[in-house]
C-alpha cells in the first residue's frame, strides 16, 4: 500500500489522506455556505423591513383598496336605493373583504416572516405595478427576463476587465517607468468614479456627437428576424456599457496589479530561475504571476462586488433591460414584491460570488488550508 509522510514523520495510507482532504473540504464548504446563507437571510429580512417602511407601505395598500372600493360604489347606480347608513356598511364590507384577502389584517411582523420566506424562495406572487414583456404581472416571470441580461453585460465586463487588467499589468511591470507605466499612474485616481458616470460622457461622444453607436436599450426596434442579426444588434448595444464599466476600474486595477507583479518579480527564486536561463515568459508565469493570483483574486473581488452594486444605475443610464433598472423601476413605483424580489437575487449572486471566490482563494493559495487541517486539499 502507498504511504506518504505527515509533517510529524508518521506514514499514512493515500486513501486515508484523499479522505480526510475530502471531509476537510465539505466540512468548509457546509460551514462557509451556511455563513453566507445566514447574511443573505439577515439582508433580505431587512430589506423586507425597510421596503415595507416597517408597515407603512401595507397602510398605503389599504388606503388605495379603500379609495377604489368608494370609486367603484360612486360609479353603481343601484347605490342610488340605498341608505347612507347602508352605503357605508357595503362599503366598509368590501373594503374588509379585500384586505382579508390580501392578509393586511394581521399584524405586520406576524406577516413579515412570510414573506421573508416567500423571498428566500422567489415565491413572491404577482406584481403590483409592473409587467414582464410577455404581458404577465409574475415576479418570477418579470425576474427570468430581467436576470439574464444582467449576467450577460456584467460577466462580459468583468471577464474582459479581468483578463485586459492581468495583461496591461505584466506589461508595465517590464517597463517600470516608462512612458506608459508614468501615464496608467497619472490616469489611476480616474477610477474613483463609478462606471454610470463615464457611461453618460460615453453617450454624448458617441451616440449624440458621433451617431455610431445607440444610446441604449439592448436590442433594435424592430427586433431583427434572424439570429445572427439579433446576436450583432446585441453586441453593438453592449459596447458602451460593457467600455464603461471597464474604464472605471482598468486603470486601479492595472496599477494595483502592476505592483504586485513587481514586488513578486524583486524576489530571490526570480532570479535563481533568471541565473538558470528560464525565458522571461516562464519566469512570469511560474515565479511571478502564480504566486501573485491570491492578492490579484481579492483584488479582483473587491471589484467584482463593486460593479454588481453599481449595476442598478448603469443599467438605467443605459437603459439596459436587467435587473438593475428593474430594481429602479419597482422603487419609483413602490412595487413591494419586485423590490424584495431584486434584492434577494443581489444577495444571492452576491454570496455566491463571495463563496466561489473563496473556494478559488484556497485552490491557489498554498498557505490557505479548507477545514483548517494540517495538510492541503
Amino acid at each position: 500500500m502507498l504511504n506518504v509522510k505527515t509533517t510529524q514523520g508518521q506514514s499514512v495510507p493515500v486513501h486515508k489522506r484523499t479522505s480526510g482532504n475530502l471531509s476537510r473540504i465539505l466540512k468548509y464548504t457546509l460551514v462557509r455556505g451556511t455563513t453566507l446563507l445566514i447574511t443573505v437571510v439577515i439582508g433580505v429580512y431587512l430589506a423586507i423591513l425597510i421596503a415595507n417602511g416597517g408597515g407603512y407601505v401595507d397602510e398605503m395598500r389599504k388606503g388605495q383598496i379603500a379609495e377604489q372600493v368608494s370609486l367603484e360604489l360612486a360609479g353603481n347606480p343601484e347605490m342610488q336605493f340605498l341608505t347612507l347608513q347602508e352605503r357605508r356598511e357595503l362599503e366598509d364590507s368590501m373594503r374588509q373583504t379585500r384586505i382579508e384577502q390580501l392578509g393586511l389584517h394581521r399584524p405586520f411582523m406576524v406577516r413579515s416572516f412570510e414573506y421573508l420566506w416567500d423571498g428566500l424562495t422567489l415565491n413572491l406572487g404577482s406584481a403590483e405595478y409592473l409587467l414582464s414583456d410577455s404581458g404577465s404581472r409574475q415576479v418570477r416571470n418579470i425576474l427570468k427576463e430581467r436576470l439574464a441580461p444582467t449576467l450577460l453585460l456584467m460577466a462580459t465586463g468583468q471577464l474582459i476587465l479581468f483578463f485586459s487588467g492581468v495583461s496591461i499589468a505584466l506589461f508595465l511591470s517590464r517597463r517600470y517607468g516608462s512612458f506608459w507605466d508614468r501615464l496608467v499612474i497619472a490616469m489611476a485616481p480616474t477610477s474613483s468614479a463609478p462606471a454610470w458616470f463615464y457611461g453618460i460622457f460615453l453617450i454624448l461622444i458617441f451616440a449624440a456627437l458621433l451617431g455610431w453607436l445607440p444610446f441604449g436599450g439592448m436590442i433594435d426596434a424592430p427586433p431583427p428576424k434572424t439570429t445572427l442579426l439579433r446576436f450583432l444588434s446585441i453586441l453593438k448595444h453592449m459596447i458602451l456599457p460593457v467600455l464603461a464599466l471597464v474604464i472605471s476600474s482598468i486603470f486601479s486595477t492595472s496599477y494595483s496589479w502592476r505592483t504586485f507583479f513587481l514586488i513578486y518579480s524583486s524576489e530571490d527564486y526570480v532570479d535563481m530561475a533568471k541565473a538558470k536561463g528560464l525565458s522571461d515568459r516562464a519566469i512570469e508565469r511560474r515565479y511571478v504571476l502564480r504566486p501573485t493570483l491570491p492578492t490579484i483574486i481579492t483584488s479582483f473581488a473587491l471589484t467584482l462586488i463593486t460593479l454588481w452594486t453599481g449595476a442598478i444605475v448603469l443599467e438605467t443610464v443605459f437603459a439596459w433591460p436587467g435587473i438593475g433598472r428593474l430594481t429602479q423601476q419597482a422603487i419609483n413605483l413602490f412595487d413591494t414584491p419586485v423590490i424584495v424580489a431584486t434584492v434577494v437575487i443581489y444577495a444571492y449572486l452576491l454570496a455566491l460570488t463571495v463563496f466561489l471566490l473563496d473556494i478559488i482563494y484556497s485552490l491557489v493559495d498554498p498557505r490557505v488550508k479548507l477545514g483548517g487541517g494540517g495538510t492541503r486539499s
